[in-house]
């Protein structure tokens, strides 16, 4: 499987990794490399095994999901990480999130909308699931880029809105018949112009600011 998907498994429970990779094997796409039942050795073999998507939960011992996504981003780590837990509450959800998730789903997911999912956040996706970007939403604190629209040109304001449509840049390219070289120049810019840490960041704030769909 030359092209499959690479996925290494984080999660402290033996039985929820079994019960993934028994899954994920049968897909054609994925392949599982490796498995790790905390953040740290999780982020130990993301540097060994190099995967295209890490699963991860949120509340393992040790090493939590929030502080190896940290790591994994010190690291300049180009992995994925999705998100599977069966926390929802605000104080979960937002620190995984700003910390660089792609994407946060819930474990009793149908596993085939989860092999969706990965396929997804590969692609280069921001997955956002309604009760986690209302979450996300409904925060009081202050939000990085708040007040910065003005900054942003027209063609930018653009590829911010299909940002926040879950597009990857090679989506984005095709929808405003752009290279991607020009798409990744403007995604640039607008997390410079916004002092966003990444797409996630940016997805929310267009939603934040109405600029998705």
């Amino acid at each position: 499987m030359a092209d499959a998907i690479r996925v290494l498994l984080v999660d402290d429970h033996q039985v929820v990794r079994r019960g993934l990779r028994t899954f994920l094997e049968v897909q054609d796409d994925i392949e599982v490399v490796g498995e790790a039942a905390d953040g740290a050795e999780g982020v130990a073999l993301a540097g060994e095994l190099r995967p295209d998507v890490i699963l991860m939960d949120v509340r393992m011992p040790g090493m939590d999901g929030v502080e190896a996504l940290r790591r994994l981003r010190e690291t300049e780590h180009h992995a994925r990480v999705l998100i599977v837990t069966s926390f929802t509450e605000q104080r979960t959800v937002v620190p995984a999130l700003r910390a660089g998730a792609a994407g946060y789903v819930y474990k009793d997911i149908d596993p085939d909308a989860l092999a969706g999912a990965i396929r997804s956040v590969h692609a280069g996706h921001v997955l956002l699931q309604a009760e986690v970007a209302h979450a996300l939403l409904a925060q009081e604190e202050t939000h990085p880029g708040q007040g910065r629209a003005g900054s942003l040109t027209d063609r930018e304001r653009e590829v911010l809105g299909l940002i926040a449509d879950g597009r990857s840049n090679r989506e984005i390219a095709r929808a405003l018949v752009l290279s991607e070289k020009t798409v990744k120049t403007h995604v640039s810019n607008i997390l410079m112009k916004l002092d966003l840490s990444d797409r996630t960041q940016a997805a929310l704030w267009a939603v934040r600011h109405g600029l998705s769909t």
